[in-house]
């Protein structure tokens, strides 16, 4: 090669590796920004809510002991934390949530995988299933206190329930609807049952399980109000409850967002953790 040819050719490879390099470097602040993005958009959100609340309470249309301004709910959540009381109620919230949530969803998950992939669980279980299904899981109540006494058991069992519902109907979903094509196809190459269920049905019902997941822990934290109120001397649902008996607005209030922001960061978990199983699913939209 003479050299008039090998200096445009060294040239283009600089120029080449310039922009990749580039294309790098921006990609690592891109990523921060993003996540950084996301993060300062969640704040504005809340400065904006506590914003409109503060300008409701500021109006004097409302009663201020039903309508407390932000520093008397931040006042009481300090006194909470003060008297010790937040940082137990929130481990005895999280621990009945957890129990819960762990039992309903390895429950639901396996129910939906026989109502899924037999036919007897579809002529049989699916038609229970879909009868318990529209009772809602606060009536549940009185008859988990029957059947468990007000001890930890019932609280447990309702919350199970609940999660059971939603994990056990998206998971159903995801399962029974892998294309035909992909299931005739391994047929066709010989693939057993097991390998046609964990190759592809699995990984093609990821998302819905996802999904049910999600909506399985939400609702975790929306039953322990209900399973707290009877029975228990501890966790944020009792201390809801007690600050409704002594028209405590502002500790109730503050005791709601401890369970939203609870609530957010346990979606948060769990969308982290399927992230990595369902991003074909989003790179596909």
């Amino acid at each position: 090669m003479t050299s008039s040819t090998a200096a445009p050719a060294s040239r283009a490879v600089h120029v080449r590796y310039r922009h990749v390099s580039l294309a790098v470097w921006r990609r690592g602040p891109a990523t921060i920004a993003a996540r950084s993005g996301a993060l300062g958009w969640t704040l504005a959100g809340i400065a904006v809510a506590a914003v409109v609340w503060s300008l409701l309470v500021a109006s004097g249309r409302f009663p201020r002991e039903l309508f407390p301004s932000v520093p008397q709910i931040l006042r009481a959540g300090y006194g909470l934390w003060s008297d010790g009381l937040l940082v137990g109620d929130i481990e005895a919230s999280l621990r009945r949530a957890f129990v819960g949530f762990a039992v309903g969803a390895a429950v639901g998950l396996g129910a939906a995988l026989i109502t899924a992939s037999t036919r007897l669980g579809r002529r049989l279980l699916q038609p229970v299933l879909r009868l318990l299904t529209p009772i809602p899981t606060i009536g549940i109540v009185p008859l988990a206190i029957l059947w468990f006494g007000l001890g930890e058991s019932s609280k447990e069992f309702v919350i199970a329930l609940g999660v059971f519902v939603p994990v056990w109907m998206n998971s159903h979903a995801g399962l029974s609807t892998t294309p035909v094509d992909y299931l005739e196809a391994a047929r066709c190459l010989g693939a057993r049952r097991t390998q046609v269920l964990f190759g592809i049905v699995l990984p093609e019902a990821v998302p819905d399980i996802a999904s049910g997941l999600r909506i399985g822990a939400a609702m975790s934290f929306v039953l322990i109000v209900v399973a707290e109120m009877t029975g228990t001397t501890a966790g944020i649902g009792y201390r809801i409850y007690q600050a409704q008996l002594y028209s405590q607005a502002d500790r109730l209030i503050f005791c709601l967002i401890v369970l939203g922001v609870l609530g957010a960061l346990c979606d948060l978990v769990i969308s982290s953790a399927t992230r990595p199983f369902t991003r074909w699913a989003i790179e596909e939209r």
